[in-house]
């Protein structure tokens, strides 16, 4: 696998891969190493799109984690989620669900059979918390973002942009194509951890009437 190095900061370290399937799979090396005590002074794993940043303790041998960051090689079983499947309910009713099927060529039916017919797994978590990055395996849903971004989107919108779908975790500004709405919750500080969608979490959405 290659990748960039780049310091970020005294005590941090990024990783620039080529792809979001390269982050699972080096989050996933990086983390049994850390688990085995050989990342000693490293404090988190933060993935993105194409990276993973490497958050280090002032007691970090620095360059000892970067050898380790730079060199190690992730078996193909790392890229793997775990076997629990998140099932969420979903009303296809988006203000979006047209435009989207015109960008895909498929029909409003088609749209929803290919939302709910695969399984999606949460790449990494960003914008807001809760709000999960789900890559997902039907390269048919890749759509652009809105020309024009919302002021409002409600909390539990179900929604499209670019190769990735997500849920709204509250009411925010939104530029995601929308084409459901969810009751679950994405966000809840009683419950632990407060992230219903965390990073490799699969999910599975089925069509509710």
């Amino acid at each position: 696998m290659s990748r960039t190095l780049r310091p970020c900061g005294d005590l941090g370290l990024l990783a620039e891969v080529d792809d979001t399937a390269a982050v699972t799979a080096l989050h996933a090396a990086l983390r049994e190493e850390m688990t085995a005590g050989r990342l000693a002074g490293v404090a988190d794993l933060i993935r993105g799109a194409r990276t993973v940043l490497v958050r280090m303790t002032p007691r970090a041998d620095v360059r000892a984690v970067a050898a380790v960051v730079g060199e190690i090689e992730p078996a193909p079983q790392a890229a793997s989620g775990p076997d629990r499947v998140l099932d969420i309910g979903v009303v296809y009713d988006g203000d979006d669900l047209d435009e989207v099927a015109a960008h895909t060529g498929l029909t409003v039916p088609e749209v929803v059979a290919a939302h709910t017919g695969q399984v999606w797994t949460v790449a990494f978590a960003g914008f807001a918390p809760g709000f999960g990055y789900l890559q997902g395996t039907d390269d048919r849903l890749v759509v652009p973002r809105r020309d024009e971004s919302r002021i409002s989107v409600p909390a539990g919108a179900v929604a499209l942009a670019a190769r990735f779908s997500g849920v709204y975790p509250r009411p925010s500004p939104g530029g995601w194509q929308l084409i459901g709405q969810t009751g679950e919750r994405m966000w809840d500080l009683d419950r632990d951890p407060p992230a219903l969608l965390t990073p490799g979490t699969r999910v599975r959405f089925h069509e509710e009437g």
